[in-house]
């Protein structure tokens, strides 16, 4: 019993573990109508991240920039932040805002 114990506890700490990730503004541009969000990857996790999530966030940014909303553009940048092997990364995705800017 104690050996099929040990067996999961092992398998769980080679293959990592889901844990759930938000997005948060890092930086961005309000007169170009870009927002930056990102998430820390650690390695050894499968990060859960919500698009709808981030999508609101970055509307929330626009919003208070006079934008009415907010969309994904291009894909996502990752960048090492330890700087061996990269096992810890920020993952980095751009975001427009969307709607008539108000002055």
């Amino acid at each position: 019993m104690k050996t099929i114990a040990l067996s999961i506890v092992l398998m769980a700490l080679i293959t990592g573990c889901a844990v759930q990730k938000d997005w948060v503004a890092i930086g961005g541009s309000k007169a170009d109508g870009v927002v930056r969000l990102a998430y820390d990857d650690l390695a050894g996790q499968f990060p859960q991240v919500s698009e709808a999530q981030g999508v609101r966030t970055a509307a929330a940014r626009c919003s208070t920039w006079g934008y009415s909303g907010a969309e994904a553009f291009g894909g996502v940048t990752r960048q090492c932040i330890d700087g061996f092997r990269c096992a810890h990364q920020q993952v980095i995705k751009e975001y427009q805002c969307t709607g008539e800017a108000r002055r």
